[in-house]
């Protein structure tokens, strides 16, 4: 038996106005689902995707992911589009992307509060800074929203963040506080951050 067409391996439940998964999808099914896209229906509990142990390429747009928003653990997830949705704190949620998505080299964005740009009334530094955290987090990260990682821009994320975040780690855990505590500089987007 040769393997299973492309087609076999994508679920689209897009436009559906659905808040969960169908029961009538068995667990063989989702057992190979490697894509799935349930942009534009209503999830916010994402506790399913732990049954879809196959999955690199998930479509959220248009749901209501927000900042603090739980998945589980998925090693093999590479591509993530999160357009149109509620994050506003990006530490946090970034902070969960790492932690449950060590794969990840493809994220978008686009469309969140804390991704601002031209088109949610952010500025442009606001957009830099945004970019710059999230790629240094993000180590694999080769294209985030709509634009690919350069070298330079991995290297200036990382001299701009990476050295503040060991800074404040290291004073932090001389003040014996928690790593939950740190507060990652933002710049011009801070007032972002704050608003979750």
């Amino acid at each position: 038996m040769g393997d299973q067409s492309s087609d076999e391996k994508r679920l689209s439940l897009a436009y559906l106005d659905l808040t969960e998964i169908p029961s009538n999808i068995g667990q063989k099914q989702l057992d190979i689902i490697e894509v799935l896209d349930i942009s534009n229906n209503k999830f916010s509990d994402f506790r399913f995707l732990k049954t879809f142990p196959s999955l690199h390429t998930l479509i959220l747009d248009g749901n209501n992911v927000q900042s603090h928003t739980k998945f589980p653990p998925m090693p093999k997830l590479h591509t993530l589009w999160l357009n149109k949705n509620k994050v506003s704190n990006l530490t946090i949620f970034v902070d969960t992307l790492v932690k449950n998505f060590p794969k990840l080299q493809y994220l978008s964005m686009m469309n969140n509060p804390a991704a601002p740009s031209y088109f949610n009334g952010g500025t442009f530094q606001q957009f830099v800074d945004y970019r710059q955290f999230v790629i240094s987090q993000i180590p694999g990260l080769e294209v985030l929203d709509d634009k690919k990682v350069t070298a330079e821009e991995r290297y200036e994320a990382e001299r701009v963040y990476k050295h503040k975040f060991r800074s404040s780690t290291k004073k932090k855990k001389r003040k014996s506080q928690s790593r939950d505590e740190i507060q990652i500089p933002m710049r011009a987007s801070d007032s972002m951050d704050s608003s979750s």
